[in-house]
């Protein structure tokens, strides 16, 4: 049996973007730990021929691109496949936005593993075009892919209407277990453990960060509320609506991308908020839990399994006000949530715990 592997689908490693880059960090380290061969398809701006290097054991292939923006990433998923059916070993596809170009994995006798991430086409960023190109895409990873990963039973039945059952295997996203985080970060931000609450999301409209803003603005609180992202109210109208929403309680540090600094942040916190109503198994959410936060969530079926008990749920503005003029100063309530987020993530989330059953997928799927 031939373990090679090759993970296309992100922008590379080591992770520098988002969730799928932190996940495949995570499962190549692991792989590579098992005498896997591990090559990763990574995405770099400019000119030039494709090249490769190597990092921690990982064989990287660096396609350069031109073209920046959403283009120039389906212009690097597609030298992506092509390059790819020149090597061996089975595929791991992370995403479904480009999933058309997997016809030729099919066409060239090439075993494909799709994870197929949340539910694309339904956020209410995207316009009619980009909504119908997911919706597409989505179909065809279904029909492309040699089987399915749904990160939340939520996206495995909603799968599961284009395909059968049996092709789809549920594993969820893992995050670190933290315990500790340096203190010293809070102070230039001139805050205290326990004494504010945090979102780290994109500011989108269906991430209900407008939502929390308003609610937590209407009286004063004698805590602060950090909201960490990019901001442009210059350009952006839901984005002025946030900040000409808040009181001068409410923190817009940017968006910052050291671990260390996002990881104390979010452990010394009163409440991580996390207000997005699409989605599977959300990586904040999950790293939220890791490091033991009690948590504000919008009460939609995906945070719920999620969360579990760790979680306060809201529906509206109005629930938010309510829950910040009252409960969110009930000491003995953080304690509870605190304490049940840490027994949720040890019962789903450990990343050993996942990506063995990752290893295990892949190995069922070697011809």
């Amino acid at each position: 049996m031939s373990k090679i592997i090759n993970i296309l689908g992100i922008r590379g490693v080591p992770a520098n973007h988002g969730g799928f880059e932190t996940f495949a960090e995570y499962l190549c380290k692991y792989l590579i730990e098992s005498d896997w061969q591990v090559s990763v398809y990574c995405q770099e701006d400019g000119k030039g021929d494709i090249y490769e290097s190597e990092w921690e054991g990982v064989k990287r292939i660096h396609i350069p691109v031109s073209q920046t923006g959403p283009l120039g990433t389906i212009i690097f998923d597609l030298k992506s496949v092509v390059h790819s059916l020149k090597q061996d070993g089975i595929y791991l596809t992370l995403g479904y936005n480009t999933a058309c170009f997997n016809i030729l994995h099919r066409i060239f006798g090439k075993t494909n593993i799709i994870n197929m991430d949340g539910i694309e086409w339904k956020r209410q960023k995207w316009g009619k075009v980009a909504k119908s190109w997911f919706w597409l895409n989505e179909r065809f990873g279904c029909w492309f892919g040699n089987h399915l990963v749904a990160d939340h039973p939520r996206i495995e039945d909603h799968l599961a209407t284009r395909v059968r059952r049996d092709k789809i295997t549920m594993i969820p996203y893992g995050a670190p277990d933290v315990s500790s985080a340096d203190i010293q970060h809070l102070e230039k931000f001139g805050l205290e453990p326990e004494k504010y609450s945090i979102i780290i999301a994109r500011p989108e409209p269906e991430n209900s960060i407008l939502e929390v803003v308003q609610a937590f603005s209407r009286n004063k609180r004698e805590q602060k509320l950090v909201v960490l992202g990019n901001f442009s109210p210059n350009d952006n109208e839901y984005h002025k609506s946030i900040i000409d929403s808040a009181s001068d309680e409410v923190l817009f540090p940017g968006a910052i991308y050291e671990h260390d600094i996002v990881g104390a942040l979010r452990y010394y916190s009163r409440f991580y908020i996390h207000g997005h109503q699409v989605g599977g198994t959300n990586p904040s959410l999950v790293e939220a839990l890791g490091a033991g936060c009690a948590v504000l969530a919008h009460g939609n079926h995906f945070n719920q399994w999620v969360a579990s008990d760790a979680a306060i749920y809201f529906s509206s503005q109005i629930e938010l006000a309510e829950f910040f003029d009252s409960k969110y100063h009930d000491h003995n309530l953080v304690v509870e949530k605190k304490k049940n987020a840490k027994k949720q993530f040890h019962e789903r989330f450990i990343w050993n715990d996942i990506l063995k059953q990752y290893e295990a997928l892949i190995l069922e799927n070697i011809k």
